[in-house]
C-alpha cells in the first residue's frame, strides 16, 4: 500500500510515519519543504521517500501525486500554531487553504478518485462553545475564534465540497488537543515541560511563565491520535466528519500541576501577559461517540504517562 503523509516531518506526521512503518505493509512517502527540520524523522529517514514539495506550489504538488499515485493520503501539513495565526493571518490562510486546494485539484486532474484522503481538522473549528453544548458533537455550530480556526473551517468545508462535487474519497477528522514526545515547544504542554527541564538543568531561574491556566482541553496522546487517523481511512465514510478526542477534560492549571509534581525543583509560577491571546476558547471537550462506535478506537495511553514521556523528552535535550 502506498501512503503519502503531507507534513511528515511534523509532530503528528512523524508519529504517523512510525505507525505506518510498524505495520510492515506500507510503502511510505512524505512531503517536506527545503526549510523543514528533520529532527523528528532522523531515525526513520531511510524508510521514507521524501518529496521536496511546498503545497502552495501547485506544480510541485501535481508532480508528487503523479509519481506516487498513493492509495492513502494523510493531509497533516499546515500552519498549526494558534498564536502565530494572529501574527501572520495571511500566511496561515494561504498555507492551509491554498495548499489544500492544490492537493485536491491535483488529485482531480490525475483522476485519483480511488485514493482515500484523511483531512486533519481541528477542535479549534468549534471555537466559541457554550456550556450546554458540552461535550461537543460534530453537529455543533462552528464559531472559530482565531485565524487558525477559520483556516481549518475552510479546509474542512472544502473537503466536504470536493467530495460532494467531484467524488473524492475524503474523510474529515476534527482532532482535539494531542501531545507527547516531539511536540513543538510553542505548544503549552511542551512549553511547560521544556521550562521545567531547563530549570532542573540549572539553565533557567526557577520560574515557569504561563498564560491562561483556566482554559479546559481534551488531551489525547499523539500515539493514540495517529491510530485514529489510520482508522478514519480504513473504516470512515467518505464525506463524513469525526471528532477524535479522549472525551475527558483537563484544565491547563491541572496539567501544569501534574508536570510540577514530577519535578523535585522548587518552581514559582508566574503569569506572562504576552502569552495571553486576544480571544481564547475556554473549553473544548469531544463527544467521540460517532467515531468510537464506527471504529472501536479509544484513547488508551494515560495522560500522566503522556506528560511523563514529554517531560523526559525535554530532559534528554536540555
Amino acid at each position: 500500500m502506498k501512503v503519502l503523509i503531507t507534513g511528515v516531518t511534523g509532530f503528528a506526521g512523524s508519529h504517523l510515519a512510525e505507525l505506518c512503518i510498524a505495520r510492515g505493509d506500507v510503502e511510505l512517502f512524505g512531503t517536506a519543504r527545503w526549510r523543514s527540520r528533520m529532527d523528528n524523522i532522523e531515525h526513520i529517514l531511510d524508510e521514507i521517500e521524501l518529496y521536496d514539495c511546498d503545497l502552495k506550489d501547485a506544480v510541485a504538488v501535481r508532480h508528487c501525486l503523479a509519481e506516487v499515485r498513493p492509495d492513502y493520503i494523510f493531509h497533516l501539513a499546515a500552519q498549526s500554531f494558534v498564536p502565530t495565526s494572529w501574527k501572520a493571518p495571511v500566511e496561515t490562510m494561504t498555507t492551509n487553504v491554498v495548499g489544500e486546494i492544490n492537493l485536491f485539484e491535483g488529485m482531480r486532474e490525475l483522476k485519483l478518485f480511488d485514493t482515500r484522503i484523511q483531512l486533519a481538522g481541528s477542535s479549534e473549528e468549534y471555537g466559541m462553545v457554550y456550556e450546554d453544548e458540552i461535550p461537543i458533537k460534530e453537529t455543533n455550530p462552528l464559531r472559530p475564534l482565531s485565524p487558525y480556526g477559520v483556516s481549518k473551517v475552510a479546509q474542512d468545508l472544502l473537503g466536504y465540497q470536493y467530495h460532494q462535487s467531484y467524488g473524492l474519497h475524503i474523510v474529515r477528522t476534527r482532532g482535539f488537543n494531542h501531545t507527547g514526545p516531539r511536540r513543538g515547544d510553542v505548544f503549552v504542554s511542551s512549553n511547560f515541560s521544556r521550562q521545567i527541564a531547563t530549570i532542573e538543568a540549572g539553565k533557567k531561574e526557577p520560574v515557569i511563565e504561563v498564560g491562561n491556566l483556566d482554559a479546559r482541553r481534551d488531551f489525547t496522546d499523539v500515539r493514540d491520535m495517529v491510530k485514529g487517523y489510520w482508522l478514519s481511512l480504513e473504516k470512515g465514510v467518505p464525506g463524513e466528519v469525526y471528532n477524535l478526542g479522549s472525551g475527558e477534560e483537563v484544565s491547563i492549571r491541572h496539567m501544569l500541576d501534574i508536570l510540577l509534581s514530577m519535578s523535585d525543583a522548587d518552581i514559582e509560577v508566574r503569569q506572562d501577559p504576552s502569552r495571553m491571546r486576544p480571544s481564547d476558547v475556554e473549553i473544548l471537550l469531544a463527544d467521540n461517540t460517532r467515531f468510537t462506535t464506527l471504529t472501536g478506537w479509544a484513547a488508551e495511553i494515560p495522560f500522566e504517562k503522556t506528560l511523563k514521556d514529554l517531560l523526559d523528552y525535554w530532559r534528554e535535550r536540555v
